[in-house]
This record gives structure tokens, C-alpha cells and sequence, in this order.
């Protein structure tokens, strides 16, 4: 039998005490720094047992002390101030009745977004060093062998904190490139794998570009790929985790661009481990796109699809599980399949359609469900 390992994509719920400490920041109202250290280390602590008890092999900080996936940047590196203009995405403008009941029922999650009005540069690596000892302490503690930590790509900064500064899109993306790379090989040198999140591959087609063709618009997701490897170019690739999503909500989806559109983008990111939605029903059917394009796929890529949704409170059964992991592994081999997440549960602190128990308790089906596959290999 070969064993079929399980990840997720990377947040996870957060406790109210660490949403309070984010938000006192976030908001700059007074609080202690010793304080929110020690909770933000127990949180971690208490994040990667609950992955390891559902059989998590390869666990995440659950990116407990980021205010969001993309926007933690602006606390870490100079840049940024002001605000930038918020884009929904098309699909929700095309039924603004749900657009706005979103909004009246607070799923619309609220935080700063500021522009880059000046020259983007880090601050230090000591709110990244802080995340990496939280997250190797707990996984020493709990018996979790393998762990990964999250990263915003070039892409994905532009795209939720946009550029009043340099002259070009592309200026903005070699200084983010450039400003990223020491976080991204500090996650490395640590012993820990990296992930880079790029929704910007996908989800900023209908947020950002609206205006471009998809052939333009591929054009765009592959000069932010140019500048993301640019910024991997001293990081192995096999410490390479790569994210593509259309967006983490629940909503139409029907503006999403395809997988085949995007494909050859995504497997050109230098990157070991390519993680893609394919439990969410506007994507599902696309892994035909993986099976009638083999050939394109990379030997030494490894495919991690999303086989559990984070978007809705059904749990998955494991056999539903187990037959979407079938789909890959009769296309790579079981070997090159890691069973994943659509996104992640918690990509906003504060906010997340799953209730904390139920998304662990989806973790569960999907290691559950990746047994079974495993025991048909």
C-alpha cells in the first residue's frame, strides 16, 4: 500500500482571544506585546494538535497571527498607508442581492487594505522568526513531522494592496519580489516547507482585470509568475508549495476563469507542490483538464488537490473523498497526490463560513478518506 498523505491549505480558525489581539493591532489600540506573544504561541500550539489528532501529516501555523493571507504584509514591511479601492469580485456583481445581503450579514469581511504610496522594504524577519519557533515548538510537541508556512506571493500583494507608487505593474512586482525573497528563504532555512498563496493566478481575473481578455489576462498571470520564481530563484523547488483559488466564499463563481486557461501558468511556478481547488462545484470537472493534459504535467510536480470544501458545513464522507483523490492518482500515481484543502478555513481572522469544530472535523474526513484511497493503491 502507498500511503497517500494529507495537508490543507493553510488557515485555520482562530480562537476569539487571538482575533481580540489582531484586531487591537490591526486597529493600533493599546495592548501588550508579551501578552499576545503568549497567546499567539499557545494558539499555535493548540491549532497543530487539533491537526495532528485528525491526522494531519503535513500541518500549518493556521496562520494564527495574520490579520489575512495577503494583507500581513503591510505590517511587516514599509510601503503602505491609506487605502486602496475595494474590487468585488464580477460574480457577485452580477447579483447584487446577494451582494448586499452579504454585506448586511457581515460576510464581508472588514480590515485594512492600505496602498503602496512608497518604496517597499522589510521591516526585519522578527514577526516571521516568532511564527516559525511557535509552529516547530507545537510540532515537536504534538509529533507532527512535516510542516509548511504560508506566504503571500508578489501577485497576490498587488492585487489587495495596489501600487500608488512605482510607475508599472511590473516595477511593483520586482520591488515585492525583491522585498519577499528573504521571507520566503528564511521559511526554507528553517526546515519547514514554503507555501506561496496566488489567487491572483485565478480569482484576480474577475476582481482586477475584468477588462482583459483571458488570453490577456494569462499574459498578466505569467508576468506575476516571472516575478514570484524571480523571488524563488535561491529556494529549491522541492520546498515549494504553490496555491491557485478562485476566491474562498460562496457565491456564483460563474465568472471564474477556467483551469485550462490557467494551467500552463501554474505549471510553470517554480514549485514542487502545486494545491488547486477541485471540490467546489463551479471546478470540480476539471480535473479532466489534469487527465487530458498529462503530458504537460511536470515530472517532478506533485499534484495536491482540494478534495474537501471550506466554504460550506457539510462533511464530507471519506468515500467521496477517497473516489476525488482516485481521480489524480489513476492520472500521476499515488505517489505524486497529496490530498488537500480547497483553501483555507480561516482566510480572514474573525471570519470563515465553517464553524471551527466542523472544519476540523472535515480535516478528519479527508485523512479518513485518503486511507481508503491509499488501501485501493
Amino acid at each position: 500500500m502507498s500511503k497517500i498523505l494529507t495537508t490543507h491549505v493553510g488557515s485555520l480558525p482562530r480562537t476569539q482571544d487571538v482575533v481580540d489581539f489582531i484586531f487591537a493591532r490591526e486597529n493600533e489600540k493599546p495592548y501588550d506585546q508579551a501578552d499576545f506573544d503568549a497567546c499567539m504561541t499557545a494558539a499555535v500550539s493548540e491549532t497543530v494538535k487539533k491537526q495532528v489528532d485528525a491526522g494531519v501529516d503535513i500541518v500549518s501555523d493556521g496562520e494564527t497571527s495574520k490579520i489575512s493571507y495577503a494583507t500581513y504584509v503591510k505590517d511587516r514591511y514599509t510601503g503602505f498607508s491609506g487605502d486602496s479601492p475595494r474590487n468585488a469580485p464580477a460574480d457577485l456583481k452580477m447579483f447584487p442581492g446577494f451582494l448586499q445581503r452579504l454585506a448586511d450579514d457581515g460576510g464581508t469581511p472588514q480590515y485594512a487594505r492600505p496602498m503602496c504610496t512608497g518604496e517597499v522594504r522589510s521591516k526585519g524577519q522578527g514577526e516571521l522568526e516568532k511564527d516559525i519557533a511557535n509552529l516547530k515548538a507545537a510540532m515537536a510537541e504534538h509529533g507532527a513531522e512535516r510542516g509548511f508556512m504560508n506566504a503571500a506571493s508578489p501577485g497576490v500583494i498587488s492585487l489587495f494592496l495596489q501600487n500608488d507608487f512605482y510607475k508599472t505593474r511590473e516595477a511593483y512586482l520586482a520591488a515585492l519580489a525583491d522585498a519577499m525573497k528573504a521571507e520566503y528563504e528564511t521559511i526554507v532555512a528553517s526546515g519547514l516547507d514554503l507555501q506561496l498563496d496566488c489567487p491572483d493566478l485565478a480569482l484576480s481575473r474577475h476582481m482586477l482585470f475584468n477588462d482583459l481578455s483571458d488570453e490577456e489576462f494569462v499574459k498578466v498571470a505569467n508576468m506575476h509568475v516571472e516575478a514570484l520564481n524571480h523571488a524563488l530563484s535561491d529556494v529549491p523547488a522541492d520546498k515549494v508549495r504553490v496555491h491557485i483559488c478562485w476566491g474562498n466564499y460562496e457565491g456564483p463563481h460563474c465568472c471564474d476563469i477556467g483551469m485550462d486557461k490557467v494551467f500552463s501558468t501554474l505549471m510553470s511556478t517554480k514549485s514542487r507542490f502545486v494545491l488547486f481547488e477541485t471540490s467546489n462545484p463551479r471546478h470540480a470537472h476539471e480535473w479532466t483538464v489534469f487527465r487530458d493534459r498529462k503530458t504537460e504535467i511536470p515530472d517532478d510536480k506533485v499534484l495536491v488537490p482540494g478534495v474537501v470544501d471550506t466554504t460550506t458545513n457539510f462533511v464530507e464522507h471519506p468515500e467521496l473523498v477517497a473516489q476525488r483523490i482516485d481521480m489524480f492518482t489513476q492520472i500521476v500515481g499515488a505517489d505524486r497526490v497529496i490530498a488537500g484543502s480547497d483553501c483555507g478555513f480561516g482566510t480572514f481572522a474573525g471570519f470563515g463560513a465553517v464553524d471551527p469544530d466542523i472544519a476540523y472535523a472535515k480535516l478528519s474526513a479527508l485523512s479518513d478518506g485518503a486511507k481508503i484511497a491509499s488501501e485501493r493503491q
